[in-house]
């Protein structure tokens, strides 16, 4: 089980390194072009990726969100509606900090931990369905973020 585990921390890894290398490769002006016309700013997709990785803290039981505030606009709203949201410049901190953040509590988890039940269930939920998991719960949010990267690739670079 344990390499199981292994393999899939470090498609998650993966995953984050290439949303990162991609967001560091495009300037704040790029990032607030839309991915197609009436889609997403790459700006608002950043945004709702760490909303919903910070997101994980709460679920996996690993502690407090760090942005909650980051919930109405990235995740309860669609792009361009109206709300305030953070500069560019800001999102790029809490990018960094939300995975450094997640690295170390992910990586202390053990393999038994990885298995147990994430705070959306209940124990009896888990007797019934045991692959909805935390291990699931990383699982689904590295194919999230893989689905994103697909939209962000289509922003116009200089």
């Amino acid at each position: 089980m344990e390499v199981v585990i292994k393999t899939v921390l470090l498609a998650w890894d993966a995953q984050i390194k290439r949303a990162e290398k991609l967001f560091n490769g495009l300037s704040d002006e790029q990032l607030l072009q839309e991915v197609a016309p009436g889609k997403n700013s790459g700006v608002y997709l950043l945004g709702h990726l760490i909303a919903v990785h910070d997101a994980m803290l709460p679920l996996l039981g690993l502690g407090e969100k760090l942005y909650p505030e980051l919930e109405e606009p990235f995740i309860k709203t669609p792009d361009k509606s109206g709300l305030t949201i953070p500069v560019v410049k800001e999102l790029r901190e809490y990018w960094t900090a939300i995975h450094s953040k997640l690295s170390a509590q992910f990586n202390a988890l053990t393999p038994e931990q990885w298995l147990q039940r994430h705070n959306a269930m209940t124990d009896e939920d888990l007797v019934r369905e045991p692959h909805r998991n935390k291990l699931s719960v990383l699982m689904s949010r590295t194919g999230h973020v893989a689905y994103h990267l697909g939209q962000l690739v289509f922003i116009k670079r200089d």
